[in-house]
């Protein structure tokens, strides 16, 4: 027992003074070698779960804002905060994770959403500047989240290709972070890193909408996952959700899992083992009382009783062994015949762009709902926009 673990001890210190020198002088993400033990941490807890942090180790709690595990001893308690500030108050209401809002937060925003589908053309964020940073690909998020700035009255500053700003001559986002603030009054950042959007609400007041960040988390599209939901259930209570395809680096059914924790759902998660659920998200369920069932076959028996069909594609990009990519790829492909026999209620959502997860033909089913479920995009992220910049409710409603 303990040769085994001075070996794994060995192991954690040369990665971990590694992933200190390459996160802190190429990232500019974390400055502390705290910070860049809990990065490798979670990426070796995400891509090695039989070596790290097994048997139930490693708890995950909503009360540490990092990566809410537990360590071993040789690695040093880490968070990616670099200070105590809540980000819910009025210095920054940065939107950075969908587990910092409560029940009411969410019906709230909901509420804000529907507001704007009823009218979506205001004048709420005339004179305000919205950047939007992204350090990975986009289409819906970035033009959603443009086209609500625009439509609110805002101007909108940005890039949607890294390689054409500084950031490619070695600027550190931290600094990329401070510049683009002094022009801005909101900044919405897609980063391929996770802890980024965490970690760029910590280095300005200005407030940081989190457009995704990495394989961690998406909340402003679980804000148009939740809209959905409700325009086409009635209720987001007791539902029955299933979430198909990448689980294991798919930003947006973690989000998801997180909000419907106040709902009451039964989670069905159908994936092949190389791409299931990760640990920590299957112990956040059973912290919270969420009902969760795992599968790996996607039949037409197995989908009879959802009321949610959440499909995801499989993300290439998230991948390092392509030849696992090919292997897993077209695992599971819904075809209309499958949905002979489905509940009536029953509606498909996928956060786009899809592949080949969903054949073509679904597309004439009034049961598929991803067109609508991106316009709904723009509702939730008007809402957003103003929640972050402190604009209420009462403000939405009583303008003219």
């Amino acid at each position: 027992r303990n040769r085994r673990f001075l070996c794994t001890k060995t192991l954690f210190s040369i990665l971990y003074i590694n992933a200190l020198v390459l996160l802190t002088q190429q990232c500019g993400l974390v400055n502390t070698f705290s910070d860049a033990g809990g990065a490798l941490f979670l990426a070796l807890r995400r891509e090695m779960p039989t070596f790290v942090g097994t048997g139930g180790k490693w708890r995950w709690t909503e009360k540490n804002r990092g990566t809410g595990f537990q360590l071993p001893q040789f690695l040093p308690t880490f968070t990616l905060s670099k200070n105590n500030k809540n980000n819910n108050d009025m210095e920054n209401r940065s939107l950075v994770t969908i587990a910092e809002h409560s029940k009411e937060k969410i019906l709230y925003m909901l509420e804000m959403a529907k507001q704007f589908e009823e009218r979506p053309n205001r004048h709420l964020l005339y004179g305000k500047v919205v950047a939007t940073l992204f350090f990975e690909p986009s289409t819906r998020t970035r033009l959603s989240f443009e086209t609500a700035a625009n439509r609110l009255g805002a101007r909108v500053i940005g890039f949607s290709d890294p390689k054409a700003t500084s950031s490619s001559k070695g600027e550190t986002l931290k600094d990329t972070i401070k510049m683009v603030s002094n022009y801005a009054d909101i900044i919405v950042m897609r980063h391929y890193l996770e802890g980024a959007a965490r970690y760029a609400s910590e280095v300005t007041d200005v407030p940081i909408v989190n457009a995704g960040d990495g394989a961690n988390q998406h909340p402003s599209q679980t804000m148009l996952d939740l809209y959905s939901i409700y325009k086409t259930q009635g209720t987001l209570e007791n539902l029955n959700i299933f979430l198909v395809g990448d689980l294991k680096y798919g930003r947006t059914v973690h989000s998801l899992l997180m909000a419907m924790r106040h709902f009451n759902p039964t989670f069905h998660f159908i994936a092949p083992d190389e791409l299931k659920m990760p640990e920590e998200y299957k112990i956040y369920c059973r912290e919270h009382g969420i009902r969760y069932v795992e599968h790996t076959d996607f039949t037409e028996e197995t989908i009879a009783e959802a009321d949610i069909l959440y499909m995801t594609r499989v993300q290439r990009e998230r991948f390092t062994d392509l030849m696992e990519y090919e292997r897993v790829k077209n695992v599971y492909i819904l075809r209309k015949k499958m949905l002979e026999h489905t509940r009536p209620n029953l509606r498909i959502l996928h956060p786009l762009p899809r592949v080949n997860e969903i054949a073509y033909d679904v597309d004439e089913s009034p049961k598929a709902y991803y067109f609508q479920q991106a316009q709904n995009g723009l509702y939730a992220r008007e809402a957003i926009l103003c929640d972050v910049l402190g604009i209420t409710l009462d403000d939405i409603k009583n303008e003219k």
